[in-house]
């Protein structure tokens, strides 16, 4: 870390810590969404599906504008947190987390579903007609079968989270130490006189850890698929 100038390590610190809190908030639910629109078809699934990827259309601003909206000081859910268990988001870095959850969520359910698509469903079939119930299939046959979609999804939605800008600025603001991020760390250095020199060393470090993300996603993607032989 000797390279890194303190502000590079404050931000480039802040932005993994972000990126894993957002990938703990939104794999859970991606997975089961992802299920659901694969395996359920019901009155309005194609209303959620057009849902879940609205942050793909969406200007990223006005994203955070809406969480803004909802989960401010002021916002009926974010009052209610406040209320209930002391939670505060805005201006926060867990309000990062939770801004770039959003942002992200729809690349890991695409990359889920993908992966779920070309999971047998003769497995799952064969096994509910041997007395396995639904959560039991769930976890130990479609579940390990889709797992190279859920390791590209989270891992490439990581990657995505560590870029992630205007929904972040929006929603939680550029504070020092709490919510600036690499993204916003440099957008403030090009703000800055005599800030090109520290501008390029952090789009140098973004640039970096997004393409080992992808690489990374790609690379488990392949290893997982080898060994479940597919």
């Amino acid at each position: 870390m000797l390279w890194f100038r303190p502000n590079e390590i404050e931000a480039l610190h802040l932005s993994l810590s972000v990126a894993a809190r957002s990938l703990l908030l939104g794999l859970p639910p991606a997975v089961l969404v992802a299920w659901v629109l694969t395996r359920r078809r019901f009155i309005g699934d194609t209303l959620l599906d057009a849902f879940v990827h609205l942050p793909l259309v969406l200007p990223p601003v006005l994203v955070g504008y809406l969480l803004l909206v909802l989960f401010g000081a002021r916002g009926p859910l974010g009052a209610w947190l406040s209320r209930t268990a002391g939670v505060e988001l805005i201006f926060t870095r867990n309000g990062a987390a939770l801004a770039t959850a959003v942002m992200t969520f729809p690349l890991m359910v695409r990359a889920m579903r993908l992966s779920l698509e070309n999971v047998d469903r003769g497995l799952e079939d064969a096994a509910r007609t041997l007395g396995a119930g639904a959560l039991d299939r769930f976890a130990t046959i479609t579940l390990p079968l889709m797992l190279p979609g859920v390791l590209a999804g989270a891992i490439t939605a990581f990657s995505a989270s560590l870029g992630e800008f205007g929904a972040v600025i929006t929603f939680v603001s550029n504070i020092p130490g709490e919510t600036r991020t690499l993204p916003l760390a440099l957008y403030t250095a090009l703000q800055t006189p005599d800030g090109d020199r520290a501008a390029a060393r952090l789009a140098c470090i973004s640039l970096a850890l997004g393409s080992s993300g992808l690489l990374l996603s790609e690379w488990f993607a392949r290893r997982v698929r080898r060994v479940l032989g597919r």
